[in-house]
């Protein structure tokens, strides 16, 4: 996977993957060994996971972003990933969006997490013109003031990934598992989950979603398909992933902590 690749027509190459209801920490694991160990560059689009899972940034404390006695007694899973960013809980209705790159290939954008975020947004106001009031408010993809897409980043010497995790659908309840966490953006206003977001059903389909997408990266890319089990299979390399599944031992730590 160290070879790399330029499209003729002077763009650089992305690699368009498309999976669908892979699980999100099998995602996740993909992810970081493509971002450390592959010189391509990579957009990584995973139409729902099979079950709910609650993802936490690396940093995110589990007492602080979680209802942990619900969590545990209904057996939901709770992921630490190896990017930044928030907690968010994600399902079928879920659909997510990795951007790979090499810093060379956009080098008009500087390594540094707001310019990939504004890099991004430029991308994504392509893929909703004409749809929504699209807007990119602090770290979020929002229609109006309604959040429906969370964002995380992480960045090497020479590579970063910005990845999405696009709210299509979401079931109510699962809202109740997640706190109000304690350093919310601004435009929040301290509303509850269920106010602060909204479905990007009632704006625009799953597949006509993805086709954009695939579009808005083919006008800044020359853009490949490849299948994702060729990716699997050659990301099962000697490589140690960092993201993972939390304990219920870890769990139940963590809300001894929040008593």
């Amino acid at each position: 996977m160290a070879t790399r690749h330029v499209a003729q027509a002077g763009r650089p190459l992305m690699n368009i993957v498309r999976m669908k209801g892979v699980p999100i920490l099998q995602q996740l694991e993909i992810e970081e060994c493509l971002l450390r160990t592959s010189s391509d560059n990579w957009c990584i689009i995973n139409d729902g996971t099979d079950e709910p899972n609650i993802v936490m940034g690396i940093s995110g404390k589990p007492a602080e972003l979680v209802e942990i006695k619900p969590v545990l007694e209904d057996n939901i899973p709770v992921i630490r990933r190896f990017t930044g960013g928030g907690t968010v809980i994600v399902d079928h209705g879920t659909i997510f969006v990795s951007f790979i790159c090499n810093k060379d290939d956009v080098a008009d954008v500087q390594p540094y997490p707001r310019p990939i975020m504004s890099w991004s947004s430029l991308l994504y106001s392509q893929v909703f013109q004409g749809i929504a009031d699209f807007r990119l408010r602090e770290n979020d993809f929002a229609f109006g003031l309604r959040k429906f897409g969370g964002n995380a980043q992480s960045i090497t010497k020479s590579r970063w990934i910005h990845h999405t995790s696009f709210l299509w659908d979401y079931e109510t309840r699962n809202m109740s598992y997640l706190k109000l966490p304690k350093r919310a953006p601004e435009y929040r206003l301290a509303r509850d989950h269920l106010d602060f977001v909204c479905p990007m059903k009632d704006y625009i389909s799953r597949s006509d979603f993805i086709s954009r997408t695939i579009d808005a990266a083919g006008r800044l890319f020359s853009v490949k398909s490849t299948e994702f089990e060729a990716v699997k299979s050659s990301s099962n390399v000697n490589f140690t992933p960092t993201s993972r599944l939390l304990t219920n031992q870890e769990l139940e730590a963590a809300s001894m902590i929040a008593i």
